[in-house]
């Protein structure tokens, strides 16, 4: 699954959008991290993870500062989240996350990208059983025993360890995301993480080769992309590489 998924996620980022997109999108995570849980990353971990994996993302740092005054101010908008099921074109099954201030005006941008990409959107829990929530880590390694090693040491719950083409993958229940982070510093200060978030992963996959479903899937995603209270995208399509 290590390097499946990986490349799995390369394909998403191709249709990610233009730059403006991406910080509007993670502003909003910052600000509904912010306003949730506090402002000081040092007591609130899910901010603190937001702002690292956006300036991962270079992510300006004038950006995240403004989430988090806007989030200070007190006022501003009031975003909750909506999630949309659904199968791509070729039947691969899709979630949606969005954090929207209009719910109408959100399931009408998402309704139309199904509507206009042949695809189907579907009710709540569609699809949603056919994907785990986890933390996700993948990192340079060849050291599969080492690696369970160091997080049974600290007690985390793992789900699967992987090593395909030199990368270490674990995938462990999202609530042992910062369990693993910590370990895995801990024991190797100076580790370099490619892939480190809390996703959806697919229990199983749709494989995709015709070349115009291929082309049809991608205008898809980009659809969703497009809408701009889309948050994250994820599926089980395989496509090929």
């Amino acid at each position: 699954m290590g390097r499946a998924y990986q490349n799995r996620k390369e394909s998403m980022a191709k249709t990610a959008g233009q730059k403006t997109r991406i910080y509007s999108k993670y502003g909003k995570e910052i600000y509904v991290c912010a306003k949730n849980g506090g402002f000081d990353p040092d007591g609130n971990l899910p901010l603190r993870q937001m702002i690292a994996k956006a300036k991962k993302d270079q992510v300006p740092a004038h950006v995240i500062e403004r989430a988090l005054e806007k989030a200070r101010g007190g006022g501003g908008e009031d975003y909750v989240t909506a999630r949309y099921e659904g199968f791509s074109p070729g039947g691969a099954m899709v979630i949606v996350d969005c954090l929207t201030d209009n719910g109408k005006r959100t399931f009408t941008e998402v309704r139309q990208a199904f509507v206009k990409n042949d695809a189907k959107l579907g009710g709540p829990g569609t699809v949603g059983h056919m994907f785990d929530h986890q933390a996700v880590f993948a990192f340079k390694g060849e050291d599969e025993e080492a690696v369970l090693e160091t997080l049974m040491m600290a007690d985390v719950d793992v789900t699967d360890i992987e090593v395909e083409d030199g990368i270490v993958s674990v995938f462990a229940p999202h609530t042992e995301f910062f369990k693993v982070k910590t370990s895995l510093t801990e024991e190797t200060p100076d580790i370099s993480f490619e892939v480190e978030e809390i996703t959806f992963v697919p229990q199983t996959f749709t494989e995709i080769t015709d070349p115009e479903v291929i082309e049809q899937f991608e205008k898809f995603l980009a659809a969703l992309e497009d809408c701009d209270d889309v948050q994250h995208v994820y599926h089980n399509a395989e496509l090929p590489e």
